[in-house]
Formats: C-alpha cells, sequence, structure tokens
C-alpha cells in the first residue's frame, strides 16, 4: 500500500463527508424546528410606516435641493461654453483665454459641488437610516420576547431566499412604530 493518497481516495473521501454533512443536516433541521423565527422586510417599514416615509421625505428634499444647485452650476458652465464657442471668431486671444479659464474654473467647481453633494447625500442617508433603526430595533426587541421569538431575521439583508409569508411580522412593526410616533417606545 502506497503512502500517496490517489486520486480515487480523495474522491472517495470527500464523498464520504458529503454523505457524512447530508446525513447530520435533516438532525440540523429537526433541532432548530423547536425554534421560533420571523422574518422583518426593513424596505417596507421605510416605504410604510409615517416614520420611514418622514426620513424618505427628509432625503428627498435634499437630493432635490442639491440638483437645483447642480443644474444651476450646469447651466453656468454650458453658458460659459456657448459664449466661447461664439465668440472664437470675433473675440481677441485674451479675451478667449480668460473664458476658458473662466469655464475651467466652473468646470473645476461643478465637479466638486457633485462630489461634496454625493458624499453629503451618503452621509445624510447612513444618518437617517440608523435613527430609523434606532426607532425600530425597540420595537421589534419588545416584539420578539412578548411574541416569543427566537430569531427574527432581515429578510433581504440576511442572505434569506424563501420564507412563508405567515413568519412574515412587518406589518405589525410597522403598526407598532407608527403607534409610538416614531419614538420607538412601547411594544
Amino acid at each position: 500500500m502506497s503512502l500517496k493518497t490517489t486520486p480515487l481516495r480523495v474522491l472517495a473521501g470527500a464523498f464520504a463527508l458529503v454523505l457524512g454533512l447530508a446525513a447530520a443536516a435533516p438532525l440540523a433541521a429537526q433541532q432548530a424546528s423547536g425554534l421560533k423565527i420571523a422574518i422583518l422586510d426593513t424596505e417596507q417599514i421605510l416605504l410604510q410606516s409615517t416614520t420611514g416615509k418622514a426620513a424618505l421625505a427628509e432625503l428627498r428634499t435634499l437630493r432635490e435641493a442639491k440638483e437645483g444647485e447642480g443644474k444651476a452650476l450646469q447651466t453656468e458652465v454650458q453658458q460659459l461654453r456657448d459664449r466661447l464657442s461664439e465668440g472664437r471668431l470675433s473675440l481677441s486671444q485674451d479675451k478667449i483665454a480668460e473664458l476658458e479659464k473662466q469655464l475651467e474654473d466652473k468646470a473645476i467647481s461643478l465637479r466638486r459641488f457633485e462630489d461634496d453633494a454625493n458624499r453629503e447625500l451618503t452621509k445624510k442617508r447612513e444618518e437617517v437610516l440608523a435613527k430609523v433603526d434606532s426607532q425600530v430595533m425597540p420595537i421589534i426587541n419588545a416584539y420578539g420576547k412578548e411574541m416569543g421569538y427566537d430569531l427574527i431575521f432581515r429578510k433581504f439583508e440576511s442572505g434569506l431566499i424563501y420564507a412563508d409569508e405567515g413568519v412574515d411580522v412587518t406589518p405589525e412593526i410597522i403598526r407598532r412604530l407608527d403607534a409610538t410616533g416614531g419614538t420607538g417606545a412601547g411594544g
């Protein structure tokens, strides 16, 4: 008998491992069957609860304001481009160079504004979502204890690929969140 592992032995070992895992899976499922599990759709909390709607409106207002500022800057850049292209034949070289410099400066300002606006929107989004999360988590925790749940998963963020709708507690969490006025107290 050789001390080297043959490919056949490797395959046989892997096959035995797979069979062992497959045999253990029903046992693990039986042990887990005593758990009371629920799921929660956080997107629906944002879209349907009073707190979530207010948070989304706050973000929308900021985004629209930034878009308005950005459009104004884009208009200024376009006006400078138009002036430059219209004056190429009639303006002096000094005036053309001055317009080119203004255009370059405005274009840089626009890019900086867009970068800053994106950072600000991202930061605000994180703050608003964290605030909603801090308001809804006490309600979820109280509900889970009250109803005797062992586990409550976020529906999509947890990697869940199937769940019976009967374990979805989202509507009740939204109802309770709205009942607290978004303070997260109660349950």
